[in-house]
This record gives structure tokens, sequence and C-alpha cells, in this order.
């Protein structure tokens, strides 16, 4: 067989060379492109190349699998003397991690940085209280008197104590019977209120602890107790009340109308708030699942399957309690605000399902 000369393979090769980069520059390209032109349309071919952004919720079975791995470690990690909570999020890299909240940096070492093959994510908190009470100037303040139907997202409290949280939401009943939604701890005083005592809009706190029968917009109905010796997943109750009391939207400087569809909380998710401290407020969902001590006046207690909320700016602060956690855009029910740290950037939120659920009632929304 005839070899073929050096010259002849260095010519071969180069030719091959450039119809193989020809060939790529078409694959690529989708077409051979003039000079000083760019292929900016997008085909059937380009949109399949398009990924949808991960959403991380509950049933993300790689959240599922952080998840569980956090809930078999929380016993040991809660233990911890600063560590006040944990949950699942993601850290730098997108990937699935268990978030532990800290009161104040740990000793290197206390914390495993990996936990059944999960990377670990200490972040320092502080203490995480609930929100009741405080001073506001906004334009439209959610701390005054308002006329009655009142909205939500503004000044509220049980006639049996000066403090003042906020009205998140009007439910309504199977049998059309309408209710004020807010946090036990505003309505129902950490259990101590009883039931058919006068709920109220301001809070007393917001009229110098001074009553007038004009602020009485419903009766205590139902509550869920706040136990300080078992885990609680709702800090809730209701107030039953009268569309002419209560209406169902926000001064006109929130979101306005809840919609009556909740939706779960996701990783990313972008949220909003209305409350009668910080008024209208923008954040979004850092962690799910979150397991977490919360400081109130009657001691602490420890709340599973929660929210956390992070915003660059106080996103809730106390007199916040009791508002109403909703997608933005599309204010959707997402939760239930009721504690967050000092600064109020990270804050906490029951899912607003399980909420809905333990009294039997749905928004009053669009």
């Amino acid at each position: 067989m005839r070899k073929v000369s050096r010259r002849y393979s260095r010519y071969a090769l180069g030719l091959l060379g450039v119809v193989l980069g020809l060939a790529l520059l078409h694959w690529l390209g989708g077409g051979f492109l003039t000079p000083g032109t760019v292929e900016a349309k997008l085909n059937q071919d380009t949109a399949a190349l398009v990924r949808a952004p991960q959403v991380f919720d509950l049933n993300h079975p790689r959240m599922r699998a952080a998840m569980g791995a956090q809930n078999r470690h929380n016993p040991h990690l809660l233990a911890q003397p600063d560590v006040v909570g944990t949950a699942t999020g993601v850290d730098e890299a997108d990937n699935p991690a268990i978030l532990i909240f800290a009161r104040r940096s740990l000793v290197q070492g206390a914390i495993p940085e990996v936990l059944d093959g999960i990377p670990v994510e200490v972040q320092v908190t502080g203490d995480i209280i609930a929100m009741r009470a405080s001073a506001s100037k906004v334009v439209i303040n959610p701390a005054g008197v308002f006329p009655h139907p009142v909205p939500i997202g503004v000044s509220t409290g049980n006639a049996g104590e000066c403090s003042a949280g906020t009205i998140g939401a009007r439910v309504k009943d199977t049998v059309g019977n309408v209710y004020a939604l807010s946090n036990n701890h505003v309505y129902a005083l950490e259990n101590f209120a009883k039931i058919g005592s006068q709920v109220l809009q301001p809070g007393l706190y917001d009229t110098r602890c001074r009553f007038s029968s004009s602020y009485v917009i419903g009766t205590l109905y139902k509550f869920q107790p706040i136990l300080f010796t078992a885990n609680n997943s709702i800090d809730a109750a209701i107030a039953l009340s009268l569309p002419d009391n209560l209406g169902n939207a926000t001064p006109a400087n929130g979101y306005g109308l809840p919609k009556t569809t909740t939706a779960a909380a996701s990783i990313g998710l972008a949220v909003q708030k209305y409350g009668r401290t910080t008024s209208l407020t923008k954040g979004s969902v850092s962690a799910i699942n979150g397991t977490i001590k919360v400081g109130y006046d009657s001691g602490t207690a420890t709340f599973i399957n929660q929210i956390v909320v992070r915003s660059a700016r106080a996103f809730i602060l106390p007199g916040d309690s009791g508002s109403l956690l909703v997608t933005d855009p599309g204010k959707n029910p997402v939760g239930l605000l009721f504690a967050a740290d000092s600064s109020g950037k990270m804050c906490i939120a029951n899912l607003i399902d399980a909420v809905l659920s333990q009294f039997n009632v749905t928004i009053d929304g669009e």
C-alpha cells in the first residue's frame, strides 16, 4: 500500500479542520452567519434549551431529602444553647441546605458542615420574638382609628390588654359568618383572654390605653392555644365580626384585596404584607419547614413547619403580628406572620392553609 506523504497529510488535516470548524459554527448558530450578525431569534430549537428556574417547595425531592435530614437532627441541633431554630433553604450554590439560626456566633465545630450529605449553613439571627406593639408614622397611619367597616392590615387588639397587633384578613365560614383573623397573642393574649371578650380597632396601645365602645369590631370566637411544653404549628385566633364593621381589603397604600386561593411557600417566592407598624413591605421566602423557638411574655414556645421570610429592610416590626403574607404579585395568601428577629428582616409565618383548616374558614377575598 502506498504511503501518504507528510506534506499531503498536513494539507488533508488542514482541510478537515476547516470543514469541521464550519460544521461546528453551523451547529451552534443554527446556520452560517455573515460577519457582524448575531442570531437573536428564539425558535423551537433554542426554546428547548431555556430552563425554567427550579421551584424548591415542600414537594421537591431534593428539598424533601434535606428536610428529612433536618428533622432527624433537630433534637441535637435545638439542644445547642444558642440555637433558636432550624429550617430548610438553599446555599450560595442553590443547593438545598439545612439552615441553623443562632442567637450569636457559635464555637467553631459546634455544628457539622454537612449532615447526612446535606450542607449546613449557620445564620446569626439573635432571638426570635412575637411582634406586638410599637409606634408608627406613615401617610396613611395603620395605627389610627378607621371608620367602619375597618380595613385589614391595621391596628387591632383585645380590650383586656393595652397592646396592638394587626388584622390579617377577613375570613368566612361555610354559612357566611365573617371573622377578623390575627394571632393568638394579639386576640387571645397568649391563651388568657376569654371567649366572647371584645376585639377592637385600633388596639388600646394606639389609644393611650383608653377604651371606647366605638372601637369594638367583634368578639373573640376561637383560638389555637399556644403550648409552651410541646410543639405548635400556628399562632392564630379569629374574632366574630360583621361586614358592616370589618372590610376585606387593605388601606389605599396597601396591596388591596387578597385572593381567596392560597399559594404554597417555595424558596425565592416573592411576597408582601401590609401591617400596623411598617405598612406595605416586600421580601421573599428564604426557607421552609422551619422549627423555631419564639419568645413570648409567658415563655418560649417551639413552632414547627414554619415559613421563613427575609427582606433587605424590616419586613415586620412590633405591632405587625397577625399580618397576612401574600404573593407579590398575585396577592395569594401564603402565611400568617407572627414573629421576627430584632431587626425585623428575618420573619416567621405560619402556613396559611394550616390556619384556615384549624378554624374551618376561607379568606374572604377575590
